[in-house]
């Protein structure tokens, strides 16, 4: 099983481990896809997913704010070519300061 905390950890060396499951229970059976527990920045629908799904419906962000919480993790992460799933979502999440609601 991947270790979804230690690549969270890449990126925020402070993460907290249970927000992480959370994100990980949230996704659920997605994970079990290579393919789907990854996030392919270069792909328009995929993002559009990302803030429609993740962003407005679970967060509760939309807008402006959506699309710069994307554009930063992106930045943030444009290094990794396997962008974890669950580390883009933490990192949109903490970006709009919204780890503390999931």
């Amino acid at each position: 099983m991947t270790d979804y905390l230690a690549d969270v950890k890449i990126y925020d060396a402070d993460a907290d481990e249970a927000v992480v499951n959370k994100i990980v229970k949230h996704l659920g059976i997605a994970l079990r896809n290579r393919d789907s527990s990854l996030v392919s920045s270069s792909d328009p629908e995929e993002l559009e997913r990302v803030k429609t799904n993740w962003i407005g419906k679970k967060l509760g962000v939309t807008g402006p704010d959506a699309d710069k919480a994307v554009e930063e993790t992106v930045t943030a992460m444009k290094a990794d070519r396997t962008k974890s799933r669950v580390t883009f979502y933490y990192l949109v999440a903490k970006h709009l300061d919204k780890l503390e609601t999931l």
